[in-house]
C-alpha cells in the first residue's frame, strides 16, 4: 500500500522516547489557528510511497533506536490515512521497531483508528481545547471525538502522551490548562502530559503560501509562562 508523505526526517528527538524516524503524511481536515504546517493541508499534494519502502528506509537507522527509539508518523492528520498506517505499523512491529503515532485524534472511522492502535505503541495526542465551543472556533475539530479516540486508546492498552500548546490569549491561563490536565487524567494509560510553547517559525510558510496567519499579532509564548504552567502538572506526569 502507498501513503501520500509531505516529508521525512531522520534523527528526530522530540516526537517519542529516545531518537526517532519522522514520517509526516499529507492531508488535514482541520485548521488551527497556531498551525505550523499549512503545506501539510493539501490532501493532494506529497509524494506517493510504498509501506515497503518506508520500513526499508526507517530500517537503515535502527542503530540509533537502541535507547528505546522508533518511528514516529504525524501529519498531517495521520489518521486520515489510517489504513496506511496501521498496514506501515504493523511492519514496523514485525522488525522490532518501536511505532508512535502522533495525532489530534480528529480519526475518520473509529473502527480503522482501532486498526492502528493495534500496531501502536506509544500515542503523542494533542487536546488543544477545553471546551467544544473552542475547538470549532479556533480548529474547526471536535473535542468530543478526541475524547472518544483517547478511550479507545485506554481500549487497546496503548500508553499515552497528551500535549497542548500554550498561546497567549487563547490557551495560556491557570484554569484552561487545569482542565486540559483533568481532560487528559480521564484516560487510564495516560503517562505524560506537555506544554508546548506558541512560536511563530511558521510565519515564512504563511506568506510564501499566500495566506494570511491569524495569530501574526500574537505575542509568542515565554519561557517563563510555560515553566509556571508545567508546574500545574502532577510530577508523575511530567
Amino acid at each position: 500500500m502507498e501513503g501520500r508523505i509531505h516529508s521525512l526526517q531522520s534523527m528526530g528527538a522530540v516526537d517519542g522516547p529516545g531518537l526517532r524516524y519522522l514520517v509526516f503524511l499529507q492531508g488535514c481536515p482541520m485548521r488551527c489557528v497556531y498551525c505550523h504546517n499549512p503545506d501539510t493541508w493539501d490532501f493532494s499534494a506529497g509524494e506517493e510511497i510504498s509501506s515497503d519502502e518506508l520500513v526499508r528506509r526507517a530500517l537503515r537507522f535502527r542503530p540509533f533506536f537502541a535507547n528505546g527509539g522508533g518511528v514516529t508518523v504525524s501529519g498531517g492528520e495521520a489518521l486520515c490515512q489510517g489504513e496506511f498506517v496501521a498496514e506501515l505499523f504493523a511492519k514496523l512491529q514485525q522488525n522490532n521497531i518501536h511505532t508512535a503515532l502522533d495525532t489530534s485524534g480528529m480519526y475518520l472511522d473509529l473502527s480503522v483508528a482501532e486498526r492502528v492502535l493495534n500496531h501502536t505503541d506509544l500515542v503523542l495526542c494533542d487536546i488543544k481545547f477545553a471546551a467544544e465551543a473552542a475547538y470549532l472556533a479556533h480548529s474547526g475539530g471536535s473535542l468530543k471525538r478526541v475524547m472518544e479516540f483517547l478511550s479507545l486508546c485506554e481500549k487497546c492498552s496503548v500508553p499515552v502522551w497528551v500535549r497542548h500548546v500554550v498561546t497567549p490569549g487563547l490557551t495560556d491561563t491557570k484554569e484552561e490548562v487545569e482542565a486540559i490536565i483533568k481532560l487528559a487524567k480521564k484516560c487510564a494509560t495516560l503517562e505524560k502530559i506537555e506544554l508546548l510553547p506558541f512560536k511563530k517559525l511558521c510565519l515564512t510558510k504563511y506568506q510564501s503560501m499566500g495566506i494570511p496567519f491569524p495569530l501574526e499579532e500574537v505575542p509568542e509564548c515565554s519561557k517563563e509562562l510555560l515553566e509556571s504552567l508545567s508546574d500545574l502538572i502532577p510530577t508523575h506526569l511530567r
